[in-house]
């Protein structure tokens, strides 16, 4: 069984984006906001909220799940920032173009 499927069996939310929207105030007012905080503060943060909200639920392809949620607004990102230009973005991202373009097919970006 995967991550998402054990959430939604249980209730709970099916991405760590859920998650982190119906878990508002639990962030300790010292945490700087979302817009200025680094990416790494950001996703320990958003992993803290997601398995508080498991309330010992169990997960199995948080890895996955995880690098999808991740990846998605990753390649999209990178796209916009070279104009839509994919040799460009597969240069920055480090990957081969191919590559590039197999995820962004996975994700339904093109």
């Amino acid at each position: 069984m995967t991550s998402r499927q054990t959430i939604d069996q249980t209730s709970s939310f099916s991405t760590l984006g859920d998650a982190n929207q119906d878990l508002d105030g639990l962030a300790p007012t010292d945490m700087a906001s979302s817009d200025d905080r680094p990416l790494r503060e950001a996703v320990l943060w958003s992993m803290r909220r997601y398995f508080n909200h498991l309330d010992g639920g169990t997960v199995t392809d948080l890895h996955a799940m995880v690098l999808a949620e991740v990846e998605a607004p990753l390649l999209s990102s990178v796209l916009e920032y070279t104009n839509g230009n994919q040799t460009r973005a597969a240069e920055m991202l480090g990957l081969n173009r191919g590559t590039l373009r197999k995820k962004l097919k996975h994700y339904d970006l093109i």
